[in-house]
């Protein structure tokens, strides 16, 4: 018999904020100054939902970035990232109303992200969306980011249940690979606008055989 569903544990960045070319232009900006670069495409296949650090260690094995400027890049990034969010980040009925919804039918909420601590509540709170959520988790809060399952051990731990009680919603494949190790249910979504009431709570009555 399945257990309940008693919690949704949500990425962040292209689950509920539209933001990957944010990251992906904002990190350019800083990497500009120092005459380097990254394809648009390249980003999205190797570089999609890992940290500023991990991209940073990235391109100084494969372009010999040096190590001692890597905090001014990753300063840089975080403050083209605001200076975007600040001017494109918008509420979107549809992640206010699952939201709404799902915390009225009494699901635990969470948010668990590859992205900085600043960053996620400024984009979540820019959303109108933050008080939705029992907790926010950033990598700033485990030692191994993804595609390492610690940050969503960590959530299961946080809101004191079993992985089978949980569903967690992600997009990309170092979110997907964390996911999966952890034990816990996944949906998959290709992007923000298939993240919405219907899809979710589709999942959780297949889990649950309704």
């Amino acid at each position: 018999m399945n257990n309940k569903i008693k919690a949704v544990i949500f990425d962040m960045d292209g689950v509920l904020i539209d933001a990957k070319e944010w990251h992906y232009h904002a990190l350019n900006r800083s990497l500009k100054l120092f005459g380097m670069q990254i394809d648009y495409q390249q980003h999205l296949i190797r570089f999609d939902g890992l940290p500023t650090k991990q991209k940073l260690a990235i391109l100084n094995k494969e372009k010999n970035l040096p190590v001692k400027i890597f905090d001014f890049i990753e300063q840089l990034k975080q403050k083209y990232t605001l200076e975007i969010v600040e001017t494109h980040c918008n509420p979107t009925f549809q992640h206010e109303y699952l939201l709404s919804r799902l915390s009225y039918e009494g699901y635990k909420l969470a948010v668990a992200s590859n992205s900085v601590r600043r960053t996620v509540q400024t984009m979540l709170t820019k959303a109108n969306i933050i008080r939705y959520f029992d907790f926010i988790l950033s990598n700033q809060d485990v030692q191994r980011s993804k595609p390492f399952p610690d940050i969503y051990v960590k959530a299961i731990e946080r809101l004191n249940l079993s992985p089978d009680e949980c569903l967690i919603v992600e997009d990309n494949e170092n979110g997907i690979r964390a996911a999966e190790a952890s034990g816990a249910h996944l949906l998959i979504v290709n992007n923000i606008q298939e993240v919405n009431y219907l899809n979710v709570i589709d999942k959780i009555s297949s889990l649950e055989g309704r």
